[in-house]
């Protein structure tokens, strides 16, 4: 705790004589221990040249912590990012302090483009997120908590039929959720989350932590199917990380292409 949170602070507040520097890389969508065994190799040299390197996990986040000392500190935190960066690839979604939901409305409004969201078992923290950015207003137009069967009928025009043969925890009825959405609010895309937080209400076909991600825009709907078997909370933030990197993975490979 100390290394990763009060030594950054008493630098930042209070030069040191050796010149400390320190730089902080944001990556989603894998494990500590996937970035930690990704990462040891390639940066094991400048490791050796003084850069000091720490990871710190959150749920649906992992940060990789550079630092180093002295007159080459520069230096080796650029060669360290830029081998992070290469190594991780898309994984990495910004550094210091970016939230991923910042970047999303970074992104959208970069392009002029608008989002919507239909949720069930997230509550509306996937909107809450979302609003907490300022200037969100130009690229958010609108959400829904869809808890029940009959508001993911009658909010977003999700088939009973669906329903009934699929379940509302189902690649099928994340797809209509996404589709009702984004025809309702008008958006360019609109994201939906569906999927059982527990502890209860799970099955052995589907058990507590499944969840489905529906993206809709101008292609065709990609659902995605998620396993996160962790308390509520944990469930929540780790979904809608998921679902936010859904749209942000989106926008990123279109700039590519």
């Amino acid at each position: 705790m100390f290394t990763e949170a009060v030594l950054p602070l008493l630098h930042r507040i209070g030069p040191a004589g050796d010149g400390y520097l320190c730089r902080t890389i944001r990556t989603t969508g894998l494990p500590e221990s996937g970035v930690q065994a990704r990462l040891s190799t390639p940066l094991r040299g400048l490791v050796g040249g003084g850069l000091e390197v720490g990871y710190c996990a959150q749920p649906g986040r992992v940060d990789v912590r550079l630092a180093a000392r002295g007159d080459a500190a520069a230096g080796l935190l650029e060669a360290a990012e830029k081998l992070v960066r290469a190594e991780l690839g898309e994984a990495v979604f910004g550094t210091g302090d970016d939230e991923l939901e910042a970047v999303v409305v970074g992104l959208l409004t970069g392009r002029r483009e608008t989002l919507a969201v239909a949720e069930s078992c997230t509550g509306g923290l996937l909107a809450h997120r979302l609003t907490n950015v300022p200037g969100a207003s130009a690229v958010f137009l609108a959400g829904w908590v869809t808890y029940s069967n009959q508001a993911k009928r009658d909010c977003l025009g999700v088939s009973a039929d669906t329903l009934a043969g699929h379940g509302a925890v189902s690649e099928a009825v994340a797809r209509e959720m996404a589709e009702g959405a984004r025809a309702r609010a008008g958006a360019t895309y609109a994201l939906a989350v569906t999927g059982i937080a527990g502890p209860s209400g799970g099955s052995p076909a589907k058990p507590v932590g499944t969840v489905f991600l529906g993206l809709a825009g101008p292609f065709t709907t990609v659902v995605e199917h998620r396993f996160n078997p962790w308390d509520r909370e944990t469930f929540k933030q780790v979904t809608t990380q998921q679902a936010l990197d859904m749209v942000r993975l989106r926008l990123v490979g279109s700039q590519a292409s």
